[in-house]
């Protein structure tokens, strides 16, 4: 389908950013000319003259959010078009130079002495940045000078190149071979192996499983060494800042404590023999005698989709997130009616699905809408991403509106729980309602056990690293494969092309970031229980929690929403839903 063929009401409505190009290009050259604070260096020691830097870089940064919104939001309607693409490289490189300007604030406020900074901490003129100078105290010993940052700066593109050559690697260079589908030869690409791998033949499963990992293993010492560059990297900022060790690193980033890590672990390890049980039932649903690696991404029940039009699907969101009250309801609306939304696919367009929020705009959600259960959810999914956008901007100071990417997962996934449990308890369909719990034991097994699996291999690739240990093919698959088994048991054929899965993971190169995923999820399940057993006092506190932003840490504000991940009972609480979900569908099958 072509974009000027799709109705105006179901293409998102970007004149609310910039009325055109014109206009765009116009505020791109004021702009430019006031990137320049170096006026404001060396006079970051009283609280009024930090309160008047931190006011003009906002105003600059307000203007360029804006800038790089509207370029974004264009170059993905059609990407093909070299006009947006180069508008969206410009704001970049305005970004780059924001960057550069304001470099000397960070050393310069953390150099001040303790008791300034907790004075100003304190103090009512600043308190759009308390939690923002909280952080730069904390941070005090590991913060160099000026000189140092400066340099250190100029090392995040170079060391980048790890992440840049998996991409090129498995984008662009991994010689996937060719592969006979539905009556057709045709090559092998990383979508269609997720296709085939939801396939009724079993046999073509394991077929395209064995070419898939084939191209994988040509590589894998090349692979091999790229990721521990990437490793090699992080110990290199690791070292040079003073972290205990990477992963201490990547939490103080995000303001969560160890422990907080090490119960997710914890708890998600303890609760390994439900997994086992799930891959037992799996066995039996499939009817196999060996389930293999490559069975686990076939959906046990057929012909059960949820093919709905975008309008019906939509009312079906409404009705599926009332518990959530008026508010929630009537933002939804907006959103669809006032064209937040980007629905159908055209050539050209952006794939996949997200939300994109900026201070002062409403939230953008690009769908690529298809008739389909998955699709349906991804509506949902989408729009708690950008009411949580629309909370934080709307109850919070530019400073403080940007919540952390710890929680980012969470009001979408809440979205999805709750839309889940309402077509459990309205379907009649039986067949349907099987669907539905394997969906949502499958949510629980890939968000929560399969990330926690990730986070461990990274952890322990990290931990073999510091102590001396070059990391190699040999070492890293020996570690995933024994992962692997211990995770899924014996009902599961532990194939032995598994053990390279690791070497197509892309966010193993963003470090310890998929264990938000299941501490995401873990809260997520808590609080949509809580908003349905407690109703309007739930929905309050959840309501602070999505207008929180970066008001205190991400730990405070779930807890406050009712998720405390502190306490093991929080994470037991999920494993006892997947747990109720197993016998419901043991049950019916």
């Amino acid at each position: 389908m072509q974009r000027n063929e799709v109705k105006t009401q179901y293409k998102w409505k970007t004149e609310d950013v910039f009325q055109s190009d014109e206009q765009w290009e116009k505020e791109y050259s004021e702009i430019e000319k006031e990137i320049d604070f170096q006026k404001y260096r060396g006079t970051l020691n009283t609280a009024e003259n930090l309160l008047a830097y931190f006011k003009a870089e906002e105003k600059v940064s307000l203007r360029l959010m804006r800038l790089y919104l509207y370029a974004f939001l264009k170059s993905d309607e059609d990407v093909r078009v070299s006009k947006y693409a180069s508008m969206n490289a410009r704001v970049m490189s305005l970004f780059t130079r924001m960057g550069a300007e304001t470099s000397f604030s960070t050393p310069e406020i953390s150099a001040l002495p303790e008791e300034t900074l907790s004075t100003w901490i304190k103090d009512d003129v600043l308190k759009d940045y308390d939690y923002q100078l909280s952080r730069i105290a904390a941070q005090k010993k590991y913060i160099l000078s000026e000189k140092e940052e400066r340099i250190l700066a100029q090392t995040g593109e170079p060391l980048e190149v790890a992440y840049d050559a998996f991409g090129m690697l498995d984008n662009a260079e991994l010689d996937l071979p060719e592969i006979e589908y539905e009556g057709k030869k045709t090559k092998l690409s990383h979508g269609l192996y997720s296709v085939i791998l939801g396939c009724n033949d079993q046999k073509k499963r394991e077929e395209v499983f064995r070419l898939y990992y084939s191209a994988y293993r040509k590589i894998i010492g090349t692979l091999a060494v790229t990721y521990y560059g990437n490793v090699k990297k992080d110990i290199f900022y690791k070292n040079v800042r003073g972290y205990r060790s990477c992963l201490d690193m990547a939490l103080f980033e995000e303001d969560v404590d160890r422990s907080v890590y090490e119960n997710l672990v914890r708890c998600v390890n303890a609760a390994a023999p439900i997994m086992h049980r799930y891959m037992r039932v799996r066995k039996k649903a499939l009817a196999l005698k060996e389930m293999h690696v490559y069975d686990l991404f076939v959906p046990l029940v057929k012909n059960a989709e949820l093919k709905l039009e975008f309008e019906e699907a939509y009312d079906l969101i409404l009705n599926g997130l009332s518990p959530l009250g008026e508010e929630y309801h009537r933002l939804l609306k907006k959103g669809k009616e006032e064209r937040w939304i980007d629905v159908y696919e055209t050539e050209g367009k952006r794939n996949g699905a997200y939300s994109i929020g900026v201070y002062g705009q409403h939230p953008y959600v690009l769908l690529n809408y298809q008739k389909t259960a998955f699709d349906v959810f991804t509506i949902a999914h989408e729009m708690g991403h950008a009411l949580h956008s629309y909370f934080s901007n709307l109850n919070q100071p530019y400073s403080k509106s940007e919540y952390k990417i710890f929680v980012a997962e969470v009001a979408s996934t809440v979205n999805e729980v709750l839309l889940l449990k309402y077509l459990l308890k309205t379907t009649q369909d039986q067949k349907l309602k099987k669907y539905l719990l394997n969906y949502f034991m499958d949510m629980i097994r890939t968000t929560l056990f399969r990330q926690t699996q990730f986070a461990q291999f990274e952890e322990k690739a990290h931990e073999m690293a510091e102590s001396g240990e070059p990391l190699n093919k040999d070492n890293l698959s020996s570690m995933y494969y024994e992962l692997n088994r211990r995770y899924y048991g014996d009902a599961l054929t532990h194939d032995r092309d598994i053990e390279i899965e690791w070497a197509r993971i892309s966010h193993f190169y963003r470090s310890f970031y998929v264990y938000k995923y299941a501490t995401g999820i873990t809260s997520a399940v808590c609080i949509a229980n809580r908003i349905l057993n407690e109703g309007e006092k739930a929905v309050k506190d959840y309501f602070k929690f999505l207008s929180g932003g970066s008001s205190t840490d991400p730990v405070s504000l779930l807890k406050i929403a009712g998720a405390d991940l502190n306490q093991e009972e929080t994470y037991q609480a999920v494993m006892k839903e997947f747990e109720a979900a197993l016998d419901e569908f043991e049950r019916i099958i």
